[in-house]
């Protein structure tokens, strides 16, 4: 049994492991995939039960700085492993914004992409441990993509709390505190041809600000999200 120490020791390392393949991912995706093992595996997995047919398309191009979150390099990399037909920028968004993220180095506003699935402030907002979306910490045979979207579509389906009717598809906000304090999960997702698709999920420090901010503009995709 690995005791709270010994697995702070092996979280480090794990941690060093990925942002050594995520420098290396942009000129050698192989040798990122070969420093995470369990990167190419979670993905082969999660490809052959269909997981990401549950989420939509986004566009690697974050809305806030106009940059790519990761080089086609890596996007391609990525597609390839799942078997998705995909022309870059735009992607599966499980793919690109669960393990894409992953391989980020690009800095935005708020810090670096991966730090979502990383620092347990989305995680706890889900009611769920600190290290529940550590990659590498997940029991044997699961995987980051099957928890989050377990996580996002059990939000999606309580309580949406913003519905907007787009030109081909109706956008829902769903935003919800495991506590009574910190931070909230804020999910996203497109409904069309009768599907729910994800696109995103992230924490929000205050919901009360991202709706006000929602309900004071037109009704548009959001979140780097493609129609």
């Amino acid at each position: 049994m690995t005791t709270p120490d010994e697995q702070q020791v092996k979280d480090g390392d794990e941690l060093a492991r990925l942002d050594a393949a995520a420098q290396l991912a942009a000129g050698d995706p192989a040798a990122a995939f070969a420093l995470l093992p369990w990167l190419g595996a979670s993905i082969s997995a999660d490809a052959a039960a269909g997981r990401f047919d549950a989420w939509g398309l986004s566009t690697v191009i974050d809305e806030n700085t106009g940059t790519a979150v990761v080089p086609a390099s890596v996007f391609a990399a990525l597609h390839d492993r799942a078997g998705i037909t995909a022309r870059f920028p735009v992607g599966n968004a499980g793919l690109l914004h669960v393990y894409g993220y992953l391989l980020s180095t690009t800095p935005t506003p708020y810090g670096l992409k991966r730090a979502r699935w990383l620092d347990g402030h989305l995680a706890q907002a889900y009611g769920l441990t600190a290290e529940a979306f550590l990659p590498w910490a997940l029991p044997t045979g699961e995987t980051l993509l099957a928890r989050v979207t377990d996580a996002a579509d059990g939000l999606l389906s309580r309580a949406p709390v913003r519905r907007q009717q787009l030109a081909d598809a109706e956008a829902i906000i769903a935003i919800g505190r495991a506590a009574a304090s910190g931070d909230a999960a804020l999910a996203y997702a497109l409904v069309g041809g009768g599907k729910r698709r994800l696109i995103t999920t992230f924490p929000v420090a205050s919901p009360t600000a991202v709706l006000d901010e929602v309900d004071a503009t037109t009704p548009r995709l959001r979140w780097n999200a493609v129609a």
